[in-house]
């Protein structure tokens, strides 16, 4: 006759799970210093290298093929809080460039974070579109990654005493001690915006409907991709590009995400500032973009405790534009480090759009109506890879009136020529 506790403990053992990642004694040591003086030991997977970078968490529960191939976390070791990574493999990065794609299936053609930090990280994935595991392609990519740690307690530190730098140590060097205090790198010192961004103005889906010029922080994938779904021919431009020596050739102006200090991009803001006040246009900008139209505006931008990454960000809808209702709650995608300050008077022919639910940062400033201009910034991703789509119909309004601008200035559709791009690499 069985126990109560030996029944208990046949259902424990029947229905719990074991980590994914196979217990080896022969496995290679690593060990996540933080600067701020903790140490987490664990086992390596990926590349056999250490790696310096600036310690970050994500409270994403899926798409970390996407969150580890965004720009925007160039420089930064990776923290998931999800406690099992790489379930599902990782896809062939490949797509054609055409009306409907740009080149790649994930958010650019490699992996941009420094190191990934995960509690268990699968050995053996199923899905029909994968075709490596997660610790070969960031073998491939020498990007190094630890397993077996409780990322709980690096998460709990970081949101207690915020964002904090580190080094992921693999092998021999994870038996040595933690790095002296300034031997620790600091990614945000460097233009990490100009080391990512395109060095070449190139062109995507020529023959769309309007011509949309985007200024290259670090843009993800998605953002190019949602614009040449929605008919729009797309020319990628230097983010220190002054858009203001071709911007009559374009119908649009778009500003993308990217990684590291805004302040660092002080240029792109004082081009911006001219072509707001010159053009009247429509621009939209992204995370980063949206922080250079801030500073473009007269607002200044601040870094945050622990910042917000992950797609579960809850923004309140402050004024109504397009698709956005004011008084609706919106669940977005994030990912950044830094924020606009909220100040009341806001600059004159601005006001918020959104602010965060959660910390009352904001999320998002406009031009209002009277200024006659017509330009928004979102900190947050509407078009998500991966995350919620509640947003997403932004590019649409975006395009929208891109088009109905044009209509009203009385131009007929027409595609971007070679010759075009030829006069903005020369203007370049």
């Amino acid at each position: 006759m069985f126990t109560y506790q030996a029944i208990r403990a046949v259902r424990y053992a029947r229905f719990s799970r074991g980590l994914a990642t196979a217990v080896n004694q022969g496995r290679v040591p690593a060990a996540l210093h933080l600067k701020t003086g903790q140490t987490f030991k664990g086992t390596s997977f990926g590349a056999d290298t250490s790696a310096f970078g600036e310690t970050v968490f994500s409270t994403s529960i899926t798409s970390y093929t996407e969150s580890m191939t965004d720009p925007s976390y160039r420089g930064q070791i990776l923290v998931f809080t999800t406690p099992m990574i790489g379930n599902y493999g990782v896809p062939h990065n490949e797509a054609p460039c055409d009306s409907q794609d740009v080149g790649v299936v994930l958010e650019s053609k490699g992996i941009q974070c420094a190191a990934v930090v995960v509690g268990d990280v699968a050995e053996k994935y199923s899905h029909y579109t994968a075709v490596e595991s997660i610790a070969s392609w960031c073998k491939r990519h020498n990007v190094p990654g630890i397993t077996g740690v409780d990322t709980r307690a690096v998460t709990t530190l970081l949101r207690d005493q915020g964002t904090t730098l580190g080094r992921l140590a693999v092998g021999a060097d994870a038996a040595l001690p933690a790095p002296a205090a300034h031997e620790y790198w600091d990614p945000t010192l460097e233009n990490l915006v100009d080391q990512i961004s395109t060095k070449e103005p190139y062109e995507l889906n020529p023959t769309g409907d309007i011509k949309i010029a985007l200024l290259d922080f670090g843009a993800k994938a998605n953002i190019a991709r949602s614009l040449v779904r929605r008919g729009a021919a797309v020319t990628v431009l230097p983010w220190n590009f002054d858009f203001n020596k071709v911007r009559d050739q374009f119908d649009g102006l778009f500003l993308s995400n990217g990684p590291g200090d805004p302040q660092q991009c002080m240029e792109a803001a004082l081009h911006l500032r001219r072509t707001i006040a010159e053009w009247d246009k429509p621009i939209f900008g992204i995370c980063m973009g949206h922080q250079i139209i801030g500073m473009a505006a007269g607002l200044d931008a601040y870094r945050m405790t622990f910042g917000n990454r992950g797609h579960n960000q809850p923004v309140l809808a402050l004024a109504s534009s397009g698709s956005i209702k004011a008084g609706r709650v919106y669940v977005t995608s994030q990912n950044h480090q830094y924020a606009l300050k909220l100040q009341d008077p806001f600059p004159q022919g601005w006001e918020p759009f959104f602010i965060n639910c959660n910390d009352s940062s904001v999320e998002g400033i406009k031009s209002t109506d009277a200024s006659g201009k017509k330009v928004w910034g979102v900190q947050f991703h509407p078009e998500s890879a991966g995350g919620p789509l509640d947003t997403i119909e932004m590019f649409s309004d975006f395009v929208s009136q891109c088009k109905a601008h044009k209509a009203t200035a009385g131009f007929q559709p027409s595609f971007v020529s070679e010759a075009t791009v030829e006069k903005v690499a020369a203007a370049a």
